[in-house]
């Protein structure tokens, strides 16, 4: 419902607005606001609203009434939208009496975390979760009394599960009907109820079922099991269980939606000269083939090594980092050999300078070499 209980605010018009405007006032919202078009819940209410605002305001005697505001119903105002169409048609939104409601309604919705592996996520498991939800009384079996005693019918509405109210107005005696504030709606109460769930037809008991989880899942996504949620209130069919999914961080690879992302270290030697390695990937172990001269920085894609598509066939890649190692020590000979490679390449003095102030000198000082 909107906030305002202005009918001219709820179809969006002045008051002084003729008849033409506020037929195509309402003609523009109702067909937003329809629910073959929108069918939220909250959109429908709307709609009614505003199918009630028309209904009023394009009638010119109860415009006129309603614009001679709130003496005209005996001085009491009007304090919600719904008070409004009960000065005008006398029994709420609706217009008509509903009866009794029924004390079986549609239990609530559970959400149950489940944490898995990278390879569960990625592949798909079959899982048992445990946990506490509202399950029909075994000794009443739902219907809330105590053994051997059923509902009483209620006292107060007779059954009807509604009151009525005559006031008088300006205009006459003015009719509202409300839910009975004894038995709630229903038309009848529990005078003794069932002492295993105190008259609700439910108590909280764990359960455990089993959830299929699809390959490809990720972080954050949910999967619904419908009617497995809680029992509703008089043994109500149940809600619907939705399974959070919690991905356990992995210790080599981290994911990046379907594709995945790792990190190998080789020294600057087997950089130079090129290599072969052996990488456990979700499918095994894999041989890696290192180029000459492979830079730190470089990645290197493995196709199709990553996590299968949730939706569709197929599946992303595994990325793997390279980091070039550079010795922190070395050793008098191993220092030999490497001024004696720098100098075969020209590269005593990379910088411009000369002496022990060059690459290696300087490295050493850093290093903490000789």
């Amino acid at each position: 419902m909107a906030d305002t209980t202005d009918l001219y605010d709820v179809l969006g018009v002045g008051r002084d607005a003729s008849a033409d405007e506020i037929k195509k006032a309402y003609r523009r919202l109702a067909r937003d606001l329809h629910p073959d078009v929108n069918p939220d819940p909250e959109t429908q209410e709307r709609f009614k609203e505003v199918t009630a605002a028309y209904e009023i305001l394009s009638d010119p005697e109860k415009r006129q009434r309603y614009d001679a505001g709130p003496d005209a119903f005996g001085g009491a105002g009007f304090g919600s939208f719904g008070d409004i169409f009960e000065a005008f048609f006398g029994a709420g939104m609706g217009g008509t009496s509903r009866g009794p409601r029924t004390r079986v309604r549609r239990g609530a919705d559970s959400l149950v975390n489940l944490t898995l592996d990278l390879a569960e996520a990625a592949f798909g498991a079959t899982k048992e979760i445990s946990f506490d939800s509202a399950v029909v009384c075994e000794q009443c079996t739902g219907a809330g009394t105590a053994p051997g005693t059923f509902p009483e019918t209620c006292g107060t509405c007779q059954g009807r599960g509604e009151v009525s109210q005559v006031q008088r107005s300006f205009l006459g005696q003015v009719m509202t009907t409300r839910p009975c504030p004894r038995c709630g709606g229903v038309g009848t109460v529990i005078t003794r109820p069932c002492p295993g769930c105190g008259g609700d037809g439910r108590v909280e008991q764990r359960r455990t079922v089993t959830v299929k989880i699809p390959p490809g899942v990720e972080h954050g996504m949910r999967i619904r099991l419908s009617g497995e949620g809680e029992v509703g209130p008089g043994g109500g069919p149940q809600g619907d269980l939705y399974v959070q999914v919690v991905e356990r961080e992995h210790d080599v690879f981290e994911r990046d939606g379907d594709d995945l992302h790792c990190k190998v270290s080789l020294p600057m030697t087997a950089a130079a000269l090129g290599t072969s390695l052996t990488l456990t990937t979700l499918d095994g172990e894999e041989t890696i083939d290192i180029k000459p001269g492979t830079q730190s920085g470089e990645v290197i894609r493995l196709r199709a090594r990553g996590v299968p598509h949730l939706r569709g066939v197929g599946r992303g890649d595994l990325h793997v980092h390279v980091e070039v190692r550079t010795p922190t020590h070395v050793d008098g000979e191993q220092e030999r050999l490497l001024r004696d490679l720098a100098k075969l390449r020209g590269e005593e003095h990379p910088d411009g300078t000369s002496g022990s102030g060059g690459l290696f000198g300087k490295l050493r000082d850093v290093l903490g070499g000789r």
